[in-house]
């Protein structure tokens, strides 16, 4: 019973020297390490950003993405830029066609023609007529995805107003 009575308040003291009552007690772990991004966040203002998808000449892949095949259409993703749009009537030789310009795109759905592509944060639909090569954009879900991460994972901090992260570059 001794020994239970002189444990018990060495256990507590212990315990009670673990917390920090003097204000100077230090982290574990270094805040300005850990904590923020090695990628700076690209911004577009939300007028931008609903003016920004247009259809132009093809362009080189440089980073592709997903690959969705509709039709006689071949649509590679340039990701986080937009889509590079083919002709694959013969699928052993492509022909490049246009270039669908949609920064912060990564994602894309094809329900007859009618494609619907996420941008950023904002979901559109977008009506393609590949035979006059015309795109127009007939609808937008605003915020209807959540922000963009940066590759590591962090989210983006003091964003302007009315602006949003389309796009992830490594810090020099």
């Amino acid at each position: 019973m001794r020994t239970i009575n002189v444990l018990m308040p060495c256990i507590a003291f212990l315990l009670l020297e673990s917390c920090c009552f003097y204000g100077d007690c230090e982290d574990d772990f270094d805040d300005d390490n850990t904590s923020f991004s090695i990628y700076d966040p690209v911004y577009l203002s939300r007028t931008d950003l609903e003016q920004s998808i247009d259809l132009v000449e093809p362009l080189q892949i440089t980073n592709s993405g997903k690959i969705y095949v509709k039709d006689n259409l071949l649509f590679v993703n340039e990701t986080r830029k937009g889509f590079h749009v083919f002709d694959n009537s013969n699928p052993e030789n492509p022909i490049k066609i246009a270039f669908i310009k949609v920064p912060g795109s990564t994602d894309l759905a094809i329900r007859e023609s009618m494609l619907y592509i996420n941008q950023a944060t904002d979901l559109i639909a977008a009506r393609y007529n590949f035979n006059q090569n015309q795109l127009s954009v007939t609808k937008r879900v605003e915020n209807a995805f959540p922000e963009l991460l940066s590759p590591d994972g962090f989210y983006a901090y003091d964003v302007p107003a009315n602006s949003i992260v389309v796009d992830w570059e490594l810090k020099n």
